[in-house]
Protein backbone atom coordinates (compact mmCIF):
# COMPACT_ATOMS: atom_id res chain seq x y z
CA UNK A 1 0.00 0.00 0.00
CA UNK A 2 1.36 3.38 -0.50
CA UNK A 3 1.73 5.29 2.52
CA UNK A 4 1.58 8.85 2.65
CA UNK A 5 5.05 9.44 4.24
CA UNK A 6 6.83 6.93 1.62
CA UNK A 7 4.90 8.73 -1.45
CA UNK A 8 6.15 12.00 0.41
CA UNK A 9 9.85 10.73 0.63
CA UNK A 10 9.74 9.18 -3.26
CA UNK A 11 8.69 13.18 -3.98
CA UNK A 12 11.41 14.28 -2.29
CA UNK A 13 14.02 12.25 -3.99
CA UNK A 14 12.43 13.45 -7.80
CA UNK A 15 12.80 17.22 -5.99
CA UNK A 16 16.19 16.77 -5.27
CA UNK A 17 17.07 15.32 -8.33
CA UNK A 18 14.94 18.34 -9.82
CA UNK A 19 17.48 20.90 -7.92
CA UNK A 20 20.21 19.90 -5.87
CA UNK A 21 20.47 23.38 -5.38
CA UNK A 22 17.38 23.91 -3.90
CA UNK A 23 18.10 26.01 -0.63
CA UNK A 24 15.65 24.54 1.30
CA UNK A 25 17.40 21.33 0.95
CA UNK A 26 20.99 22.14 1.78
CA UNK A 27 22.44 19.38 3.78
CA UNK A 28 19.93 16.70 2.92
CA UNK A 29 22.41 13.84 2.99
CA UNK A 30 22.88 11.91 -0.79
CA UNK A 31 22.51 14.75 -2.88
CA UNK A 32 26.08 16.83 -2.36
CA UNK A 33 27.41 16.05 -5.32
CA UNK A 34 25.08 16.17 -7.77
CA UNK A 35 24.04 19.39 -9.90
CA UNK A 36 20.75 18.83 -11.86
CA UNK A 37 20.70 17.58 -14.93
CA UNK A 38 18.51 19.66 -17.31
CA UNK A 39 18.83 17.06 -20.37
CA UNK A 40 15.70 16.70 -21.58
CA UNK A 41 15.15 13.04 -21.51
CA UNK A 42 16.53 13.50 -17.63
CA UNK A 43 14.00 15.72 -17.40
CA UNK A 44 10.72 14.44 -18.75
CA UNK A 45 11.75 11.22 -16.49
CA UNK A 46 11.40 12.95 -13.54
CA UNK A 47 8.50 14.40 -14.93
CA UNK A 48 6.60 10.55 -15.28
CA UNK A 49 7.77 10.50 -11.86
CA UNK A 50 6.15 13.00 -10.38
CA UNK A 51 2.93 12.31 -12.40
CA UNK A 52 3.01 8.61 -10.90
CA UNK A 53 2.77 10.10 -7.77
CA UNK A 54 0.29 13.13 -8.31
CA UNK A 55 -2.24 9.88 -8.63
CA UNK A 56 -1.63 7.87 -6.22
CA UNK A 57 -1.40 10.58 -4.11
CA UNK A 58 -4.77 11.68 -4.39
CA UNK A 59 -6.19 8.37 -3.62
CA UNK A 60 -8.52 8.49 -0.91
CA UNK A 61 -6.35 7.24 2.07
CA UNK A 62 -5.10 8.52 5.31
CA UNK A 63 -3.23 11.35 5.54
CA UNK A 64 -4.80 13.57 4.26
CA UNK A 65 -2.89 16.57 4.64
CA UNK A 66 0.37 14.99 4.16
CA UNK A 67 -1.05 14.22 -0.17
CA UNK A 68 -2.53 17.10 -0.47
CA UNK A 69 1.12 18.42 -0.07
CA UNK A 70 2.72 15.09 -2.55
CA UNK A 71 -0.34 15.85 -4.99
CA UNK A 72 0.69 19.86 -4.78
CA UNK A 73 4.14 19.98 -5.01
CA UNK A 74 4.29 16.90 -7.91
CA UNK A 75 1.65 18.96 -9.91
CA UNK A 76 4.11 22.16 -9.69
CA UNK A 77 6.60 20.60 -10.72
CA UNK A 78 5.02 19.16 -13.60
CA UNK A 79 4.22 22.99 -14.32
CA UNK A 80 7.68 24.39 -13.81
CA UNK A 81 9.30 21.86 -16.24
CA UNK A 82 6.74 22.24 -18.67
CA UNK A 83 7.20 26.22 -19.17
CA UNK A 84 10.93 25.78 -20.32
CA UNK A 85 11.82 28.35 -18.59
CA UNK A 86 15.59 27.06 -18.12
CA UNK A 87 15.65 27.72 -22.02
CA UNK A 88 15.79 31.22 -21.67
CA UNK A 89 16.49 32.05 -18.12
CA UNK A 90 19.76 33.27 -18.58
CA UNK A 91 20.26 36.13 -14.91
CA UNK A 92 17.84 35.81 -12.73
CA UNK A 93 19.25 35.81 -9.09
CA UNK A 94 16.94 32.61 -8.33
CA UNK A 95 16.27 30.79 -11.28
CA UNK A 96 19.17 31.30 -13.71
CA UNK A 97 21.45 27.91 -14.33
CA UNK A 98 24.62 30.71 -13.97
CA UNK A 99 23.64 32.61 -11.19
CA UNK A 100 22.78 29.51 -8.84
CA UNK A 101 25.98 27.66 -10.27
CA UNK A 102 27.93 30.52 -8.85
CA UNK A 103 25.94 31.14 -5.63
CA UNK A 104 24.25 28.09 -4.47
CA UNK A 105 27.10 25.89 -4.46
CA UNK A 106 29.70 28.02 -2.77
CA UNK A 107 27.08 28.61 -0.10
CA UNK A 108 27.77 25.22 0.99
CA UNK A 109 29.98 24.50 3.91
CA UNK A 110 31.33 21.08 3.56
CA UNK A 111 32.44 19.53 7.48
CA UNK A 112 34.37 16.20 7.15
CA UNK A 113 35.93 14.39 4.52
CA UNK A 114 32.72 13.39 2.90
CA UNK A 115 31.65 16.42 2.66
CA UNK A 116 34.19 18.15 1.19
CA UNK A 117 34.79 14.94 -1.56
CA UNK A 118 31.31 15.84 -2.59
CA UNK A 119 31.51 19.53 -3.04
CA UNK A 120 34.95 18.41 -5.39
CA UNK A 121 32.18 16.47 -7.41
CA UNK A 122 30.12 19.12 -7.88
CA UNK A 123 32.96 21.02 -9.41
CA UNK A 124 33.71 18.14 -11.77
CA UNK A 125 30.52 17.74 -12.72
CA UNK A 126 29.83 21.51 -13.91
CA UNK A 127 31.31 20.52 -17.27
CA UNK A 128 28.58 18.62 -18.25
CA UNK A 129 26.13 20.55 -15.94
CA UNK A 130 26.95 23.63 -18.52
CA UNK A 131 26.91 21.43 -21.43
CA UNK A 132 23.32 20.56 -20.55
CA UNK A 133 21.78 23.93 -20.24
CA UNK A 134 23.53 25.12 -23.26
CA UNK A 135 22.10 22.40 -25.42
CA UNK A 136 18.34 23.54 -23.76
CA UNK A 137 19.14 27.38 -24.80
CA UNK A 138 19.73 25.75 -28.19
CA UNK A 139 16.55 23.90 -28.12
CA UNK A 140 14.79 26.83 -27.02
CA UNK A 141 16.22 29.26 -30.09
CA UNK A 142 15.58 26.56 -32.44
CA UNK A 143 11.70 26.16 -31.31
CA UNK A 144 11.51 30.07 -30.66
CA UNK A 145 12.04 30.03 -27.12
CA UNK A 146 14.30 32.72 -26.90
CA UNK A 147 15.72 34.84 -23.83
CA UNK A 148 15.70 38.48 -23.65
CA UNK A 149 18.17 39.70 -25.41
CA UNK A 150 19.36 41.91 -22.24
CA UNK A 151 19.07 39.81 -20.12
CA UNK A 152 21.31 37.50 -21.94
CA UNK A 153 23.79 39.96 -22.42
CA UNK A 154 23.79 40.77 -18.07
CA UNK A 155 24.85 37.28 -18.43
CA UNK A 156 27.45 37.34 -20.53
CA UNK A 157 29.47 39.81 -19.04
CA UNK A 158 29.16 38.25 -15.62
CA UNK A 159 30.96 35.38 -17.25
CA UNK A 160 33.39 37.74 -18.29
CA UNK A 161 33.62 39.11 -14.42
CA UNK A 162 34.08 36.04 -13.46
CA UNK A 163 36.54 34.76 -15.98
CA UNK A 164 39.24 37.63 -15.38
CA UNK A 165 39.09 37.50 -11.85
CA UNK A 166 40.60 33.67 -10.77
CA UNK A 167 41.18 35.00 -7.65
CA UNK A 168 37.96 36.18 -6.54
CA UNK A 169 35.97 33.19 -7.22
CA UNK A 170 32.94 32.49 -5.04
CA UNK A 171 33.61 28.77 -5.62
CA UNK A 172 36.96 28.93 -4.11
CA UNK A 173 35.03 30.23 -0.56
CA UNK A 174 33.80 27.14 0.81
CA UNK A 175 37.08 25.73 3.34
CA UNK A 176 38.57 22.56 1.92
CA UNK A 177 41.57 20.28 4.11
CA UNK A 178 44.62 18.82 3.04
CA UNK A 179 44.97 17.69 -0.35
CA UNK A 180 41.47 18.59 -1.43
CA UNK A 181 41.88 22.13 -1.25
CA UNK A 182 44.29 21.83 -4.05
CA UNK A 183 42.34 19.68 -5.79
CA UNK A 184 39.95 22.30 -5.41
CA UNK A 185 42.00 24.84 -7.44
CA UNK A 186 43.18 22.28 -10.08
CA UNK A 187 39.24 21.81 -10.86
CA UNK A 188 38.67 25.13 -11.10
CA UNK A 189 41.39 25.77 -13.46
CA UNK A 190 41.53 23.07 -15.47
CA UNK A 191 37.28 22.33 -15.22
CA UNK A 192 35.19 24.68 -14.65
CA UNK A 193 36.73 27.73 -15.51
CA UNK A 194 37.09 26.29 -18.88
CA UNK A 195 33.35 24.84 -19.05
CA UNK A 196 32.20 28.83 -18.01
CA UNK A 197 34.40 29.85 -20.46
CA UNK A 198 32.52 27.80 -23.58
CA UNK A 199 28.94 28.68 -21.96
CA UNK A 200 29.56 32.04 -22.26
CA UNK A 201 30.91 31.71 -25.90
CA UNK A 202 27.66 29.58 -26.77
CA UNK A 203 25.82 32.56 -25.31
CA UNK A 204 27.23 35.17 -27.42
CA UNK A 205 27.98 33.30 -30.39
CA UNK A 206 24.18 30.99 -30.65
CA UNK A 207 21.64 32.64 -27.85
CA UNK A 208 22.00 36.18 -27.39
CA UNK A 209 21.76 37.42 -30.99
CA UNK A 210 18.51 35.56 -31.31
CA UNK A 211 17.04 37.39 -27.92
CA UNK A 212 13.57 39.07 -27.50
CA UNK A 213 13.99 42.95 -27.79
CA UNK A 214 12.57 44.90 -24.22
CA UNK A 215 9.40 45.33 -25.81
CA UNK A 216 8.42 41.37 -25.82
CA UNK A 217 9.92 40.21 -22.46
CA UNK A 218 6.59 38.29 -21.24
CA UNK A 219 5.69 34.74 -22.02
CA UNK A 220 2.96 35.41 -24.15
CA UNK A 221 5.35 36.31 -27.04
CA UNK A 222 6.75 32.81 -26.84
CA UNK A 223 5.17 29.73 -28.30
CA UNK A 224 2.42 28.49 -25.34
CA UNK A 225 3.09 31.33 -23.42
CA UNK A 226 0.17 32.26 -22.30
CA UNK A 227 -1.11 28.61 -21.23
CA UNK A 228 2.41 28.20 -19.61
CA UNK A 229 1.80 31.94 -17.58
CA UNK A 230 -1.42 30.32 -16.09
CA UNK A 231 0.11 26.99 -14.91
CA UNK A 232 2.52 28.73 -13.52
CA UNK A 233 0.35 31.27 -12.08
CA UNK A 234 -1.90 28.19 -10.06
CA UNK A 235 1.51 27.14 -8.88
CA UNK A 236 2.67 30.35 -7.22
CA UNK A 237 -0.70 30.96 -5.52
CA UNK A 238 -2.34 27.51 -5.17
CA UNK A 239 -5.88 29.11 -6.05
CA UNK A 240 -8.00 29.28 -8.74
CA UNK A 241 -7.44 32.54 -9.48
CA UNK A 242 -7.19 33.46 -13.42
CA UNK A 243 -4.43 36.16 -14.60
CA UNK A 244 -7.32 38.59 -16.03
CA UNK A 245 -8.86 37.69 -11.58
CA UNK A 246 -5.15 38.76 -10.45
CA UNK A 247 -3.91 41.35 -12.68
CA UNK A 248 -7.92 43.30 -11.48
CA UNK A 249 -6.98 42.54 -7.83
CA UNK A 250 -3.80 44.35 -7.88
CA UNK A 251 -4.83 47.39 -9.55
CA UNK A 252 -7.86 47.48 -6.61
CA UNK A 253 -5.67 47.09 -4.28
CA UNK A 254 -3.08 49.96 -5.19
CA UNK A 255 -6.31 51.86 -5.00
CA UNK A 256 -7.08 50.84 -1.75
CA UNK A 257 -3.81 51.98 -0.19
CA UNK A 258 -4.37 55.43 -0.65
CA UNK A 259 -6.52 56.49 2.66
CA UNK A 260 -3.76 54.93 4.77
CA UNK A 261 -0.93 56.81 2.83
CA UNK A 262 -2.85 59.90 3.85
CA UNK A 263 -3.53 58.81 7.32
CA UNK A 264 0.37 58.24 8.46
CA UNK A 265 1.69 60.87 6.23
CA UNK A 266 0.29 63.53 6.71
CA UNK A 267 1.61 62.84 10.48
CA UNK A 268 5.19 62.40 8.96
CA UNK A 269 5.08 65.00 6.43
CA UNK A 270 1.83 67.40 6.87
CA UNK A 271 0.52 66.78 3.31
CA UNK A 272 -2.99 66.02 2.58
CA UNK A 273 -2.99 63.61 -0.96
CA UNK A 274 -1.32 60.17 -1.33
CA UNK A 275 0.18 60.72 -3.94
CA UNK A 276 2.29 64.04 -2.19
CA UNK A 277 3.45 61.26 0.42
CA UNK A 278 4.54 59.13 -2.10
CA UNK A 279 6.48 61.94 -3.81
CA UNK A 280 8.49 62.42 -1.19
CA UNK A 281 9.20 59.14 -0.28
CA UNK A 282 10.56 58.71 -3.69
CA UNK A 283 12.30 61.98 -3.74
CA UNK A 284 13.63 63.21 -0.19
CA UNK A 285 17.12 62.05 -0.31
CA UNK A 286 17.33 62.76 3.25
CA UNK A 287 15.23 59.43 3.65
CA UNK A 288 18.05 57.33 1.95
CA UNK A 289 21.04 55.55 3.76
CA UNK A 290 24.15 57.08 4.63
CA UNK A 291 26.33 54.15 3.77
CA UNK A 292 26.36 50.24 4.20
CA UNK A 293 27.17 49.93 7.62
CA UNK A 294 23.96 51.44 8.31
CA UNK A 295 22.01 49.67 6.56
CA UNK A 296 23.30 46.53 8.48
CA UNK A 297 23.10 47.98 11.59
CA UNK A 298 19.35 49.04 11.22
CA UNK A 299 18.96 45.04 10.32
CA UNK A 300 20.06 44.00 13.18
CA UNK A 301 18.27 46.44 15.90
CA UNK A 302 14.91 45.68 13.89
CA UNK A 303 15.20 41.87 14.52
CA UNK A 304 16.18 41.75 18.32
CA UNK A 305 13.11 43.93 18.71
CA UNK A 306 11.13 41.25 17.01
CA UNK A 307 12.83 38.63 18.81
CA UNK A 308 12.54 40.25 22.26
CA UNK A 309 8.13 40.55 21.57
CA UNK A 310 7.78 37.39 19.45
CA UNK A 311 7.08 35.22 23.03
CA UNK A 312 3.51 36.98 23.65
CA UNK A 313 2.75 36.00 20.15
CA UNK A 314 4.02 32.98 19.00
CA UNK A 315 3.73 29.71 21.37
CA UNK A 316 6.73 28.22 18.68
CA UNK A 317 10.07 29.90 18.02
CA UNK A 318 12.85 28.64 16.79
CA UNK A 319 15.83 27.21 18.46
CA UNK A 320 18.55 29.55 16.65
CA UNK A 321 18.47 32.91 15.95
CA UNK A 322 18.56 34.66 12.53
CA UNK A 323 22.16 35.98 11.20
CA UNK A 324 22.49 39.26 9.05
CA UNK A 325 25.03 39.81 6.06
CA UNK A 326 25.52 41.53 3.47
CA UNK A 327 24.32 40.22 -0.16
CA UNK A 328 27.54 39.16 -2.05
CA UNK A 329 29.43 41.99 -3.82
CA UNK A 330 29.16 40.09 -7.19
CA UNK A 331 25.57 39.14 -6.85
CA UNK A 332 24.16 42.52 -5.55
CA UNK A 333 23.65 44.89 -8.57
CA UNK A 334 20.97 42.25 -9.97
CA UNK A 335 19.56 40.82 -6.43
CA UNK A 336 16.66 42.14 -4.77
CA UNK A 337 16.65 44.40 -1.39
CA UNK A 338 16.74 41.96 0.92
CA UNK A 339 16.20 37.88 1.79
CA UNK A 340 16.19 35.36 3.52
CA UNK A 341 18.94 31.86 3.10
CA UNK A 342 17.27 29.08 5.73
CA UNK A 343 19.64 27.32 7.91
CA UNK A 344 21.59 24.23 6.30
CA UNK A 345 20.17 20.92 7.69
CA UNK A 346 23.51 19.57 9.06
CA UNK A 347 23.97 22.85 10.88
CA UNK A 348 26.47 24.11 9.10
CA UNK A 349 25.10 27.05 7.92
CA UNK A 350 22.40 29.64 10.01
CA UNK A 351 19.27 30.98 8.66
CA UNK A 352 20.64 33.93 7.27
CA UNK A 353 19.06 37.69 6.64
CA UNK A 354 20.93 39.05 3.89
CA UNK A 355 20.54 42.96 2.85
CA UNK A 356 21.55 44.70 -0.14
CA UNK A 357 24.06 47.13 1.06
CA UNK A 358 24.82 48.22 -3.48
CA UNK A 359 24.97 51.68 -4.09
CA UNK A 360 23.15 51.96 -0.79
CA UNK A 361 23.05 55.48 -0.84
CA UNK A 362 19.80 55.11 -3.66
CA UNK A 363 18.25 53.28 -1.23
CA UNK A 364 15.56 53.96 1.23
CA UNK A 365 15.67 53.11 4.51
CA UNK A 366 12.29 53.78 5.86
CA UNK A 367 11.46 50.12 4.10
CA UNK A 368 14.20 48.52 6.23
CA UNK A 369 12.24 47.61 9.27
CA UNK A 370 9.23 45.95 7.35
CA UNK A 371 12.11 43.97 5.37
CA UNK A 372 13.94 42.25 8.63
CA UNK A 373 10.24 41.60 9.92
CA UNK A 374 9.21 39.72 6.37
CA UNK A 375 12.61 37.83 5.48
CA UNK A 376 13.64 36.79 8.92
CA UNK A 377 11.48 37.58 12.34
CA UNK A 378 8.64 36.92 12.63
CA UNK A 379 9.00 36.07 8.84
CA UNK A 380 10.86 33.90 7.59
CA UNK A 381 13.14 32.88 9.65
CA UNK A 382 10.26 31.66 11.93
CA UNK A 383 8.37 29.92 8.76
CA UNK A 384 11.56 28.15 7.85
CA UNK A 385 13.18 27.05 10.84
CA UNK A 386 10.09 26.05 12.83
CA UNK A 387 9.21 23.98 9.49
CA UNK A 388 12.81 22.39 9.77
CA UNK A 389 12.46 21.34 13.25
CA UNK A 390 9.09 19.81 13.38
CA UNK A 391 8.75 16.54 14.27
CA UNK A 392 6.30 13.62 13.41
CA UNK A 393 5.38 14.41 9.72
CA UNK A 394 7.80 13.29 7.21
CA UNK A 395 10.73 15.77 5.92
CA UNK A 396 8.83 16.20 2.56
CA UNK A 397 6.36 18.53 5.02
CA UNK A 398 9.47 20.17 6.82
CA UNK A 399 11.22 21.10 3.78
CA UNK A 400 9.03 22.20 1.10
CA UNK A 401 8.27 25.57 -0.16
CA UNK A 402 5.01 26.51 -1.06
CA UNK A 403 5.34 30.22 -2.16
CA UNK A 404 1.78 31.70 -1.58
CA UNK A 405 2.54 29.84 2.00
CA UNK A 406 5.75 31.50 3.15
CA UNK A 407 5.37 34.46 0.89
CA UNK A 408 2.23 35.15 2.37
CA UNK A 409 3.50 34.58 5.63
CA UNK A 410 6.21 37.01 5.18
CA UNK A 411 3.91 39.77 3.92
CA UNK A 412 1.83 38.89 6.35
CA UNK A 413 4.62 39.59 9.41
CA UNK A 414 5.06 42.80 7.85
CA UNK A 415 1.48 43.86 9.37
CA UNK A 416 1.66 41.94 11.74
CA UNK A 417 4.74 43.84 13.42
CA UNK A 418 2.38 46.88 13.53
CA UNK A 419 -0.07 45.01 15.79
CA UNK A 420 3.30 43.82 17.81
CA UNK A 421 4.16 47.46 17.95
CA UNK A 422 7.75 46.72 16.48
CA UNK A 423 7.64 49.77 13.84
CA UNK A 424 9.70 52.42 15.48
CA UNK A 425 7.60 55.76 14.44
CA UNK A 426 5.32 56.47 11.52
CA UNK A 427 7.86 56.79 8.96
CA UNK A 428 8.49 52.84 9.39
CA UNK A 429 4.95 52.62 9.35
CA UNK A 430 4.81 54.41 5.88
CA UNK A 431 7.67 51.85 4.69
CA UNK A 432 5.16 49.23 5.27
CA UNK A 433 2.68 50.69 3.20
CA UNK A 434 5.37 50.87 0.29
CA UNK A 435 5.82 47.66 0.44
CA UNK A 436 2.20 46.83 0.30
CA UNK A 437 2.13 49.07 -2.79
CA UNK A 438 5.15 46.94 -4.27
CA UNK A 439 3.33 44.12 -3.34
CA UNK A 440 -0.19 45.01 -4.68
CA UNK A 441 1.78 46.32 -8.04
CA UNK A 442 3.66 42.73 -8.65
CA UNK A 443 -0.22 41.60 -9.33
CA UNK A 444 -0.83 44.17 -12.26
CA UNK A 445 2.83 44.19 -13.65
CA UNK A 446 3.84 40.18 -13.39
CA UNK A 447 0.03 39.44 -15.16
CA UNK A 448 1.24 42.72 -17.49
CA UNK A 449 4.38 41.32 -18.35
CA UNK A 450 3.32 37.62 -19.02
CA UNK A 451 -0.40 37.58 -19.82
CA UNK A 452 -1.11 40.83 -21.95
CA UNK A 453 2.21 41.37 -23.36
CA UNK A 454 3.86 44.61 -21.49
CA UNK A 455 7.22 45.83 -22.76
CA UNK A 456 9.44 46.43 -19.56
CA UNK A 457 9.41 50.06 -19.82
CA UNK A 458 5.33 49.72 -19.03
CA UNK A 459 6.40 48.33 -16.07
CA UNK A 460 8.83 50.54 -15.39
CA UNK A 461 6.56 53.42 -15.83
CA UNK A 462 3.91 51.80 -13.45
CA UNK A 463 6.43 50.60 -10.93
CA UNK A 464 7.72 54.52 -11.14
CA UNK A 465 3.83 55.79 -10.31
CA UNK A 466 2.38 53.53 -7.91
CA UNK A 467 5.20 52.71 -5.52
CA UNK A 468 7.76 54.60 -3.77
CA UNK A 469 10.88 52.12 -5.10
CA UNK A 470 14.03 53.62 -5.73
CA UNK A 471 15.01 53.55 -9.71
CA UNK A 472 17.57 51.17 -9.01
CA UNK A 473 15.37 48.17 -7.25
CA UNK A 474 12.69 49.06 -9.56
CA UNK A 475 15.10 48.15 -12.67
CA UNK A 476 16.51 45.08 -10.31
CA UNK A 477 12.83 43.65 -9.49
CA UNK A 478 11.66 44.11 -13.08
CA UNK A 479 14.07 41.83 -14.55
CA UNK A 480 13.36 39.32 -11.46
CA UNK A 481 9.61 39.68 -12.38
CA UNK A 482 10.10 38.65 -16.44
CA UNK A 483 12.65 36.38 -15.37
CA UNK A 484 10.48 34.06 -12.54
CA UNK A 485 6.88 34.20 -13.87
CA UNK A 486 4.42 33.98 -11.50
CA UNK A 487 6.56 34.23 -8.13
CA UNK A 488 5.64 37.67 -7.85
CA UNK A 489 2.11 36.84 -7.51
CA UNK A 490 2.12 34.98 -4.71
CA UNK A 491 2.76 37.75 -1.55
CA UNK A 492 -0.15 39.11 -1.90
CA UNK A 493 -2.42 36.33 -2.17
CA UNK A 494 -0.95 34.39 0.51
CA UNK A 495 -1.16 37.60 2.83
CA UNK A 496 -5.02 37.79 1.88
CA UNK A 497 -5.78 33.97 2.28
CA UNK A 498 -4.28 34.07 6.21
CA UNK A 499 -5.85 37.77 6.64
CA UNK A 500 -8.82 35.42 5.41
CA UNK A 501 -8.89 32.47 8.02
CA UNK A 502 -7.77 34.44 10.76
CA UNK A 503 -10.85 36.88 10.46
CA UNK A 504 -13.27 33.86 9.90
CA UNK A 505 -11.77 32.37 12.67
CA UNK A 506 -12.01 35.21 14.86
CA UNK A 507 -15.67 35.38 14.16
CA UNK A 508 -16.43 31.96 14.80
CA UNK A 509 -14.78 31.72 18.28
CA UNK A 510 -15.06 35.34 19.00
CA UNK A 511 -13.65 35.69 22.83
CA UNK A 512 -12.53 32.26 22.51
CA UNK A 513 -10.12 33.22 19.62
CA UNK A 514 -6.20 32.88 20.84
CA UNK A 515 -3.86 34.83 18.12
CA UNK A 516 -0.80 32.50 19.32
CA UNK A 517 -2.58 29.51 19.43
CA UNK A 518 -3.51 30.31 15.50
CA UNK A 519 0.26 31.54 14.53
CA UNK A 520 1.01 28.14 16.06
CA UNK A 521 -1.33 26.21 13.74
CA UNK A 522 -0.33 27.84 10.55
CA UNK A 523 3.29 27.46 11.02
CA UNK A 524 3.19 24.15 12.96
CA UNK A 525 2.19 21.85 9.66
CA UNK A 526 5.02 22.95 7.59
CA UNK A 527 4.17 25.09 3.99
CA UNK A 528 1.03 24.19 3.29
CA UNK A 529 -1.11 24.93 0.15
CA UNK A 530 -3.84 27.40 0.61
CA UNK A 531 -6.97 25.02 0.04
CA UNK A 532 -4.93 22.50 2.31
CA UNK A 533 -4.67 25.38 5.00
CA UNK A 534 -7.76 26.65 4.95
CA UNK A 535 -8.77 22.90 6.38
CA UNK A 536 -7.01 22.37 8.88
CA UNK A 537 -8.30 26.19 10.06
CA UNK A 538 -11.36 24.99 9.84
CA UNK A 539 -10.78 21.64 11.74
CA UNK A 540 -8.98 24.23 14.72
CA UNK A 541 -12.07 26.19 14.84
CA UNK A 542 -14.57 23.79 14.84
CA UNK A 543 -12.67 21.24 17.78
CA UNK A 544 -12.18 24.97 19.67
CA UNK A 545 -15.64 25.70 19.82
CA UNK A 546 -16.49 22.23 20.72
CA UNK A 547 -14.23 22.51 23.26
CA UNK A 548 -15.41 25.68 24.76
CA UNK A 549 -19.14 24.62 24.01
CA UNK A 550 -19.92 27.83 22.26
Amino acid sequence: MDTAAALADDLLDVLAREDPLNEFLQGLPGYEHLLSDHDEAAEQGLRRRAAELAARAGQDRPDRVTRAVVAQQAAALIDRLDARLVEHTMADYVLSPLVRLLTMVPAVRPAGVAQEQAYLARLAAVPAYLAGVTGRHRAGVAAGRTPVAERARYAIARLDRYLADPAGDPLRQPPLTGSREAERDRLLQGTVRPALAAYREALDAGVAPHGRPPEQPGLCWLPDGEAHYAALARTHTTTGHTPQQLHQLGLDLVEQLTDEYVSIGSRVFGVRTAAEVQDRLRTDTTLRWGGADEVLTAARSSIERAERAAPDWFGRTPSHRCVVEPVPEADAPNAAEASYSPAALDGSRPGTFFVNTYRAGERNRYVAEAMAFHEAVPGHHFQITIAQELTGVPPLRRLVGINAYSEGWGLYSERLADEMGLYSDDLARLGMLAMDSTRAARLVVDTGLHAFGWSRQRVLDYLRTTTVMADVAISSETDRYIEMPGQALSYMVGRLELQRLRARAEHELGPDFDLRGYHDLVLGGGALPMGVLDDEVARWTALRAEASGS
